[in-house]
């Protein structure tokens, strides 16, 4: 599904314009951005999962086409957990 798809889906459902529809996804998506970026970033809805911000530790990595080793650094990365009702309805 894409965005647009999404967009028209919730306006459907809502029974609002794609416009609104479409500012109110991107509204979700910054706040979502912006709780994310704090220290503890973590945004739990309920019955639909959790979004938290994880630290992966730097590594080693290998080229694939060279066999060279390389490093890889420490970043930050998002991962989702599912919340019982989506892995059900899945």
């Amino acid at each position: 599904m894409t965005k647009a798809e999404l967009v028209e889906k919730m306006a459907d459902d809502a029974g609002i314009t794609k416009v609104a529809a479409a500012a109110a996804l991107d509204s979700f998506t910054a706040n979502v951005g912006k709780a994310l970026k704090k220290k503890d970033g973590k945004v739990t809805l309920v019955g639909f999962g959790t979004f938290m911000k994880v630290r992966r530790k730097a590594r080693k990595g290998r080229n694939p086409q060279t066999g060279e080793v390389i490093k890889i650094k420490a970043a930050n990365v998002v991962k989702f957990k599912p919340g019982k009702k989506l892995r059900d309805a899945v």
